[in-house]
Parts: C-alpha cells; sequence; structure tokens
C-alpha cells in the first residue's frame, strides 16, 4: 500500500479498538506514524545524544511526514547505552520513571533500561496479546520460570500473565525438581523458560519418572534465546505442547516484542507499539520485505527511554503474506541467528543455529552440544562436543563410529567444511538453568 502521509491521517490519536492486532492496515500505518512523529519529537527534545546524531544529518522532527521518512533518522547501538551508562539515553525525568532493569555487561557495566508508568501499562498489554496468541487465557495457570529481578523475562511475563487474568505461579529460574513437583501438583497448563531450560527439564522428569506428556501443560512460552525447528519438534513430539516462540529485548521493552500465534509460522510483530525494519547489516541500507537480514525496532510509545531504529544485531525477514489467525500486524520469520554470533573457521562464515540444525537431523543425538574454537599452528580449529541417547553409548564401539561418521558427514553438509566430532556420554554437558552458552572461544587475538 502507498506510504501514508500526515495529510492522511487524523492529527489526533486513534481511539483503538480492543483487538489492535487486528486494525485494518491503513489505520495501523496512520497510528504508527502519529506514534512515530510524536516519539522523534520527544527523543529530539530530551536525548542529547539523539539530537546531536539528527543535527549532524539535518534532520528534525518536523520532516518526519511519512513512515519512510524513519529511513532519514540515525540508528542506535547497543554500545550507545554503555556509553552513555547509566541514564543518558532517558527521555524522562526520575521522578516519572518508575523502574529500572538492566542486563548484564560484558565489560561491567550493564545496560539500564527506564519505564514510566504508561510504560509498564504498554508491556503489560503486549504480554497479554503475546499469551492471547499463544492460546492462553483467563483460567490457565502459568508457571514462569524466567528469571525475575534485573532481568526483564520474569516481571514481563508476570504482569502479564496477571492482566490476562491467569493464575501465575512465580518460581523463577533453577530448582528445576521442585519446577516439575509443582508442575505436576498444581495442574500447571502453560510453561514460560527459554528452550534450552525446558530441554533439561524434560531430561529431568525422565530421571524422576515423571512424563510430561501425562501432565496438564499445553503450552510453552519459549524465548530469550535462539532455537531451531528441530529443537521445536523435538519438544513437541516427546511432551505433547505446543511450543511458541516469542521474542524481545531489553532495550526495547523487554518479553512482549513479537509472538507466533496458533499458526505457529512467524512471530506477528506489535507493531503498533514496536515499528520494524529489516537493513543490510553491512551497509545499514533498508531491505525491501521478504529479504533477510537485521532487524531493526523503533519504540513507538516508550516514554522513558525512546530507541529510535535500534539495531537488534538479530537476523531475520518479514512476511508478507497474510496469517490464517487473521491478525494483521506483521510476522517476522524465526529469529535464525544474530550477527555477533557468527564466527569464522577458515574463511567459512558459521552460526551456532547451523550446528543445531545438523546435530538433530540424526537419530542418537541429543540436543545438548558446545562448541569449542582454538587455534593450533596458525588455523583456527572446532571441535562440536555433542551428547548421545543412553542406547547408543552403551551400543558397540562399531555403532558409535557409525553414529559418529553420520554427525560429521551432517556437520559437513550443512557448514560446507570439515569439523571435528566428539560424542559424548549423557549428562556430560553443562545445563544452563537460562541462556545456554553454546561457544567456548579459546583462541588468542
Amino acid at each position: 500500500m502507498p506510504d501514508q502521509t500526515v495529510e492522511d491521517c487524523p492529527r489526533h490519536p486513534f481511539h483503538i479498538a480492543s483487538a489492535p492486532d487486528y486494525l485494518p492496515l491503513a489505520q495501523l500505518r496512520c497510528l504508527q506514524l502519529d506514534r512515530l512523529r510524536e516519539i522523534v519529537s520527544r527523543a529530539y527534545a530530551n536525548v542529547p545524544l539523539f539530537r546531536e546524531r539528527c543535527e549532524a544529518r539535518g534532520v528534525t522532527p518536523s520532516d518526519i511526514t511519512t513512515l519512510k521518512d524513519i529511513e532519514t533518522l540515525p540508528f542506535t547501538f547497543k554500545d550507545d547505552l554503555r556509553d552513555t551508562y547509566p541514564f543518558g539515553l532517558f527521555a524522562s525525568p526520575m521522578g516519572e520513571v518508575v523502574r529500572l532493569h538492566a542486563s548484564s555487561g560484558t565489560t561491567g557495566k550493564p545496560i539500564v533500561v527506564a519505564y514510566t508508568e504508561s510504560d509498564l501499562a504498554v508491556w503489560s498489554q503486549v504480554m497479554v496479546r503475546t499469551f492471547a496468541a499463544c492460546g492462553l487465557h483467563q483460567g490457565d495457570i502459568i508457571q514462569n520460570a524466567y528469571g525475575y529481578g534485573l532481568f526483564t523475562g520474569g516481571l514481563g511475563a508476570h504482569y502479564g500473565a496477571e492482566a490476562l487474568g491467569a493464575t501465575v505461579i512465580p518460581i523463577s529460574g533453577g530448582n528445576t525438581d521442585r519446577q516439575i513437583m509443582v508442575m505436576r501438583d498444581f495442574g500447571v497448563t502453560a510453561i514460560c523458560c527459554t528452550p534450552s531450560y525446558f530441554l533439561y527439564l524434560m531430561e529431568r522428569a525422565v530421571e524422576l519418572g515423571a512424563d510430561l506428556s501425562e501432565q496438564s501443560v499445553r503450552a510453552g512460552i519459549f524465548g530469550a534465546e535462539p532455537w531451531t525447528e528441530a529443537m521445536r519438534d523435538r519438544i513437541q513430539q516427546h511432551t505433547g505442547i505446543h511450543a511458541y516462540d516469542i521474542y524481545g529485548l531489553s532495550e526495547i521493552i523487554g518479553p512482549g516484542v513479537a509472538s507466533e500465534c496458533g499458526a505457529q509460522h512467524g512471530l506477528h510483530i506489535f507493531e503498533d507499539h514496536f515499528y520494524p525494519e529489516i537493513i543490510d547489516p553491512d551497509t545499514g541500507e533498508t531491505l525491501p520485505e521478504g529479504a533477510e537480514g537485521e532487524l531493526v525496532l523503533t519504540t513507538l510509545s516508550k516514554q522513558a527511554m525512546p530507541m529510535i531504529r535500534y539495531r537488534t544485531r538479530d537476523i531475520t525477514s518479514l512476511i508478507t503474506e497474510a496469517c490464517p489467525c487473521g491478525r494483521t500486524i506483521r510476522r517476522m520469520r524465526r529469529i535464525s541467528c544474530r550477527s555477533d554470533d557468527m564466527f569464522i573457521i577458515r574463511g567459512v562464515n558459521i552460526f551456532p543455529s547451523q550446528v543445531e540444525t545438523a546435530l538433530l537431523e540424526v537419530e542418537g543425538a541429543q540436543p545438548h552440544y558446545q562448541i569449542e574454537l582454538s587455534r593450533a599452528h596458525g588455523l583456527d580449529q572446532m571441535e562440536v562436543a555433542v551428547e548421545v541417547t543412553p542406547e547408543v553409548f552403551s551400543d558397540t564401539v562399531r555403532g558409535m563410529e557409525h553414529l559418529h561418521q553420520r554427525l560429521s558427514d551432517a556437520l559437513e553438509h550443512v557448514l560446507g567444511l570439515r569439523v571435528t566430532v566428539r560424542l559424548v556420554e549423557p549428562q556430560t554437558l553443562k545445563r544452563s538453568e537460562g541462556k545456554a552458552r553454546r561457544i567456548i572461544d579459546k583462541r588468542e587475538g
């Protein structure tokens, strides 16, 4: 459809219906433009770094007359949050900030994010829409195993589930045996956690004699790390639940940026609050819908800390076809990888998701693996340690050699180069109660 202009749209905010996921496209685009102009003005007036970058480009808020004009605005980077630590990107005075969250920083400085009371209301609203898209409703019992505290996952899911009218169990992460007991005894119907932690729950449940397929859980709301369709298939086949992918990041709001629906084919972006673009990660040029590239997000309603054209480093594409569920908000494909997760071995670009896809295609391999990078005689080396099933590990040497060969071939087919494969017995690799650590890089320099 043609780009909406200011003249095409009312000058005052819309009275949005109770189902913003289903807004007519013309109305949605006008709402986005109205909010974009407001948030750009707010950031320009209150965030010195944004204003300086706009002035360097010769752009002012009054220049934003169509949605396409967003491309004239400067990008925001994760390093901007570190460089202005702790409050340099805030657009609200501290007297209006009612909550702070933070993520761990690799250099000792965390990423600090802020919320006004209005921001928290939006956060709860988009999480209600997330849970509703996953088929949850009032009366569901949701076990929230995301971490509470400074991490945004726990409280983001918690308040959204309560606003939905569900019963929330704020169990947080860890204490796996207790998680399984609560799941069984409390009649849990949905669980929120990272997909890698749910794999661990599945594994531990078998050891305890608790069959998750016989429990009342019907949905898993999984996010906070990339995961593959092969892992979804593994989870659904072994437990009978529906495994839904959700997406969010602290810099934007936390969980609640996008969610799968019952179709499980792409994540609907709640684009009345988060405007998506896809760019070439190398040049920064905007790519057409359908092309794969880096996801860039602009918060359209975040008051405390607006993020204008934030480069997520997540690689995906936008889906242009209508969704069978009827939602008009656009979908993005599952995050396949992060541009900053890529590593290069002997000139070949490799992403951890490729390794996972190859391993899960081979029967006898477990979805627990770790990649170790090293350097010998000036050449980069890559070893993949992968757990095998108990049946295979207790098999003959010949059987192990056959599995080793199949895994090596599968990895070579997917990656395009031969890497070292090391088969390890079950329960050997360290489990994570949060995000899985897949790569150990021992290279120097």
